[in-house]
């Protein structure tokens, strides 16, 4: 993620009694758990579950409880909606197309930052976001991670510091870095649009 938003436990339009019938539920959950560099067996500890029920689940195996999925998507820092919003209306879509309308989403416009992955999932080698930084929003510590990063200011402009350095950036104007420290600041009254991308998966 491109900040350290905090998140909430959204499912809207979930039923929240019952077991959970989402197909590839288990691929995302097993994409976002080896993102993060959490083990199997960590994780089964984290949400009170054996590891050979989770591994059902990330195997699609087994359908988890909605209380269940709350646990594991409070484990792995997202928000519990994620795991709803990317489900495509035409199978073969799935795993390749991801329609505007589609995206699954972190972050709100109150916290400064909305990014929706453009990735169909996170088994790849690289995702792609589409970023929203509203106005006023800062990163104001620098992060660093074991990640190429490439970007594509689409509208707004934007302060990008790598290493210390500043950059101003507008739309039209593109970087990429490499494990470097980094930080942004919004400048102007309009929102900063970005295309993102990160290599590994970070999300």
């Amino acid at each position: 993620m491109l900040s350290s938003a905090v998140t909430s436990d959204i499912g809207n339009g979930v039923d929240c009694s019952g077991d959970v019938m989402t197909s590839g539920l288990g691929r995302d959950v097993r994409g976002l758990r080896k993102t993060r560099g959490i083990t199997l067996n960590a994780l089964a500890q984290k949400i009170g579950r054996s590891v050979g029920f989770l591994s059902q689940v990330e195997r699609d195996l087994s359908s988890p409880s909605i209380d269940d999925l709350r646990l594991i998507a409070a484990a792995l820092d997202v928000p519990m909606g994620w795991f709803f919003d990317s489900n495509p209306e035409d199978e073969r879509e799935r795993g390749v197309i991801v329609r505007a309308g589609n995206r699954r989403a972190l972050g709100t416009r109150d916290s400064g930052l909305v990014e929706e992955l453009l990735s169909p999932d996170l088994g790849g080698s690289f995702e792609m976001l589409h970023c929203e930084f509203q106005p006023g929003a800062e990163l104001k510590r620098d992060i660093m991670r074991e990640t190429e990063e490439a970007g594509y200011v689409v509208s707004g402009a934007l302060d990008l510091w790598i290493d210390a350095q500043r950059f101003a950036l507008k739309a039209g104007d593109s970087f990429r870095f490499h494990h470097k420290a980094y930080r942004w600041k919004v400048v102007g009254d309009q929102p900063a649009i970005l295309i993102w991308a990160v290599s590994p998966p970070v999300y």
